[in-house]
Formats: C-alpha cells, structure tokens, sequence
C-alpha cells in the first residue's frame, strides 16, 4: 500500500510540473527527493547513482560536506551586497581563481550563459581597442554543432536547428567552421576577427573530441593573426576531463577561459571569465555587470569548490578512474553501439538506434544518464566516485546491452 501512494505521489508531482511548467525539457520521469554524493533517491524512497552530474556542475557531488558548510556558513553572516558595494568574498575568489588558473583577472557571473555572453563582449571590444578593427565589424569564429548557452546572440550561431528555430532574428558578427578542422579556422580569419570561442570537447553534441593537435594547431593560428583564444570550459573544466581544464592535455593556455557549472559545487550558481589584463580591462564601470554576479554568498560557495577540486585531487581520479571505464565499456559487443569515446569521466556511447530507451532501462537498473543529440548517451558520475560505485556502473550498463 505505501509502495503505490508512493508511485501515486511521483505521478502527481509529474502532472503537476506538466500542467503548470513549460515543456522546454524532456527530462526522465524519477522524481528526485533527496541526495549524497554519487547517490540520488526518488519520492518513493529508490536508489540511483547519479551518471549526469548535472551536466559536470556537480563535480564534487551531491552536498558536499565542506562546501555545504561554506554555504552555511556565509548565509548566516551575509549573502548580497551587489557590485555597488564590495564584500570581503569577492577578493579572496577573484585571486585564488586566478592563481588556480595562471591568469590576471576574474569577471564572475551566475550562469554559464552569461559567462559565454561576457567573454562576446570583452572580445569584441578588445578587438576595437587593441587591434583597432572598425566599428561595428568584429567577427568571431565558432564551431559548428557548438553548444555555448541559450541566450540569443548564442543560439543565433549554433548550427542546431532546433537551438535556432522561431528565435530570430540573431546577432551578427559570427562565423562558424568544422569542429576539429584547423585549416578552416585559419581560411575564416579576416583582419576583423577577433576571437575564436570553441570547446575542447564539445558535450551537448555528443562528446565529440577533436583530433590530437587540433588545440596547439588553433592556438597558434589566433597567435599569428592576434586573435584570441576564447575556451568554453563551462562543462569541460575543473576537472572533468582528466585534467584541470581540457585545454591542458595539450599544453595550450587559452587567453581567456569561460567556467561554471564546478564552479559552483552545484550548490549555487557561479560563473566566471578569467582572463589578462589586457582583455578584462576593456571594461569600465557601467559597461557590464551583475546584480547578483560575484555575491558573498556564490564566492564563498566557489571558494569551497575550488578547494575540494583541489585538494582531493578530483582531475587525477577523473584521468584514472576515467581511463578505466572507458577501457570497460569498449569491450562492450552490440550491433546497436557505433562507437564508444570518451577523455576523463566524460563517455559518450553513440548508436544506431534512439538512446532514450537505453536511458530508461538503465534507469529502471538504477543508474542515472541521459541521451544527447538523440543517439548518443552520456557518462559523467561526479569524480568523488567510489572504485567500487564505477565497477557497479559499469555492471549496470553491460546489463542493459544484454538485454
């Protein structure tokens, strides 16, 4: 009897969002009431491990004690000033980020989205500054299949159809080339350009990784021409891959990176730009801000993040335990799996079938992912995974291609 109110409530609770919610996701029908590190629990009290991560924000897991703690913490003494005044939190991030990520200067946002649309607007006026293109002609450069944010000016360059569609008209001023094809980066450059924006792996469109060398072969082609290197590292960062920031796995410091997501320990939002002098200091007061950007409240969240990324050594377990499973499923024999790839703790397993049934039978197994572009389905646990919860994983999903 417990065990039907219980499916009852998640089904209420599923109308209730589809009568009072607008439809813009399609999302798996578990209801998640509670959660702890790798693990999450439904209204009816089921067990899931978590394979999605939020989409990398929770890196660190679900609640983690010691960012949990930093939330606590700062709540109870203050939580927004706005930029009208300044806080004792906002210094002590904008210098730990920066010495993290070897750069000068720090422009924190909330969302992903803002921070990709921060780093158009420095790079466009950097352009009209430092390298004197002409008024309004600024160009950048982008990867088809991209997926940067939901804002306007972003999905006016996506090459997504369904991203674009009813949304016009867009913003001018963007190129976009082939992922991975240095040769057309460098035939799209004109003297008006004035950054390429790219992901190291580009995630919503299936964990799609460049070829090797690509990054060096980009980085040095914005060199020649002095355009800058604008890295989307909003999922890819902090850890995700292997490494500190994916860019890393081929020694390129970009000029400016754009963070969120881990940033925030997926407790609160947080994002930020982090960049040189030369580029953060095109703006002035009035020219961009936040109301809630760089809050007490979110630094002292990111702070906290940055430490657990830090101290617990989350990109060397994301590399082994990611090297791993990675090895794990591609022994995995389906005629419905094309192709397994992956860097880190971040797999993609593409098909030639939907993945959305795949996604639900291994949700009825307890595990947790979600399909991207329709037939590829995506593997990110947060990187505090046990050896033990993997191995589990991994079990769970040889039991969905046996079945």
């Amino acid at each position: 009897m417990e065990g039907q109110q219980s499916r009852g409530a998640a089904e209420e609770l599923i109308q209730l969002e589809d009568r009072w919610g607008a439809h813009n996701y399609r999302p798996l029908d578990v209801v998640v009431e509670r959660a702890e590190g790798v693990w999450v629990w439904d209204v009816q009290g089921r067990r899931y491990l978590d394979c999605l991560s939020a989409y990398s924000a929770l890196n660190q897991g679900h609640r983690h004690p010691r960012i949990m703690q930093a939330l606590a913490e700062q709540a109870g003494r203050v939580t927004l000033t706005s930029r009208a005044f300044r806080n004792d939190q906002l210094p002590r991030f904008v210098a730990e980020l920066c010495a993290l990520c070897g750069m000068e200067m720090a422009l924190p946002m909330n969302t992903g989205a803002e921070a990709v649309e921060t780093a158009i607007k420095a790079a466009r006026r950097w352009g009209y500054t430092h390298k004197r293109i002409p008024p309004e002609r600024a160009e950048i450069v982008v990867c088809e299949n991209n997926f940067h944010g939901r804002t306007t000016t972003i999905v006016g360059f996506s090459s997504e159809l369904l991203y674009r569609d009813g949304f016009g008209p867009f913003t001018p001023g963007f190129r976009s080339v082939p992922f991975g094809d240095a040769e057309a980066l460098e035939e799209a450059i004109t003297p008006n350009t004035c950054a390429f924006l790219f992901e190291p792996v580009q995630c919503e469109a299936g964990i799609l990784i460049p070829p090797e060398g690509y990054l060096r072969e980009a980085a040095g082609i914005c060199r020649r021409h002095r355009v800058l290197l604008l890295a989307d590292e909003i999922q890819t960062g902090l850890g995700r891959t292997g490494a500190l920031l994916a860019c890393h796995h081929e020694e390129v410091q970009p000029d400016l990176v754009i963070l969120g997501k881990a940033l925030s320990g997926g407790v609160y939002p947080v994002s930020a730009v982090v960049s040189s002098r030369e580029v953060l200091e095109v703006f002035r007061p009035g020219s961009h801000g936040s109301t809630y950007g760089g809050n007490p409240l979110a630094c002292a969240v990111a702070r906290a993040a940055l430490r657990v990324i830090e101290e617990e050594r989350l990109p060397d377990r994301s590399a082994e335990l990611g090297a791993w499973l990675l090895y794990e499923l591609r022994r995995l024999r389906h005629p419905h799996i094309k192709e397994i790839r992956g860097r880190g703790l971040l797999v993609g397993i593409e098909l030639l079938v939907p993945a959305r049934p795949y996604c639900e039978k291994l949700m009825d197994l307890g595990l947790l992912c979600k399909e991207t572009h329709d037939y590829v389905i995506r593997l990110a646990p947060p990187l505090i995974i046990a050896e033990k919860d993997l191995a589990w994983a991994a079990t769970q999903l040889r039991k969905a291609f046996e079945r």
